[in-house]
C-alpha cells in the first residue's frame, strides 16, 4: 500500500507528491520540479546552500523530508520576487557579490529572514544570522554590505 500523496505549496503553486516520503525537499525541487537555484552544497545541512523558506522558516532542503511538508508552504530562490526584484536580489547585483555564485542563493534566502526579523540589522545581527552559511570564495564583505543595502532601500 502505498502512502497518500503530500500537497505541497512552491512558490505560491500547490503540487502533490506522490513518490518516496522520504526524499530530501532539496531533490524534489531541483529533480522533480526544476527549480535548479537551490543548490545542493554538502547533504549533511552544514553549508547552507541548499536554504530554501518553509512557512516562513530558512530550513535546509538537503534535510527536509517531503514527508514532514503535508500542507507546508515553500520558497525557493526563483519564488523570492518572480522578476528577481526583491531588494536582496537588486543588491547581490548592484554590489556584484558572487565570484563563483554558487552558494549565494542559500545566503540570499538567510538573509531575507533576517531582514523580515530585523528591517535594520548590525553588522553583529548579520554575522549571528549567517552564521553557518559558507561562500568558499570568501565574498563575506560584499554579503554584508548588500544586506545593508537591500535593508536600506527597503526602509
Amino acid at each position: 500500500m502505498s502512502a497518500a500523496p503530500i500537497s505541497v505549496i512552491v512558490n505560491g503553486t500547490r503540487h502533490r507528491f506522490a513518490g518516496d516520503p522520504s526524499m530530501p525537499l532539496l531533490w524534489y525541487l531541483r529533480d522533480e520540479l526544476a527549480l535548479t537555484g537551490t543548490k545542493y552544497g554538502c547533504g549533511i545541512a552544514q553549508c547552507g546552500a541548499c536554504t530554501v523558506h518553509v512557512n516562513g522558516a530558512p530550513v535546509r532542503a538537503c534535510q527536509r523530508r517531503m514527508q514532514t511538508l503535508e500542507g507546508a508552504a515553500v520558497t525557493t530562490i526563483e519564488g523570492l520576487h518572480p522578476d528577481g526584484a526583491h531588494p536582496l536580489q537588486q543588491a547581490w547585483r548592484t554590489i556584484d557579490v558572487p565570484q563563483c555564485g554558487f552558494c549565494q542563493a542559500g545566503q540570499i534566502m538567510q538573509a531575507a529572514t533576517l531582514l523580515a526579523r530585523t528591517p535594520t540589522p548590525s553588522d553583529a545581527e548579520i554575522d549571528a544570522a549567517m552564521t553557518g552559511h559558507l561562500c568558499r570564495c570568501g565574498t563575506y564583505p560584499r554579503i554584508r554590505a548588500a544586506i545593508k543595502a537591500a535593508a536600506e532601500q527597503s526602509r
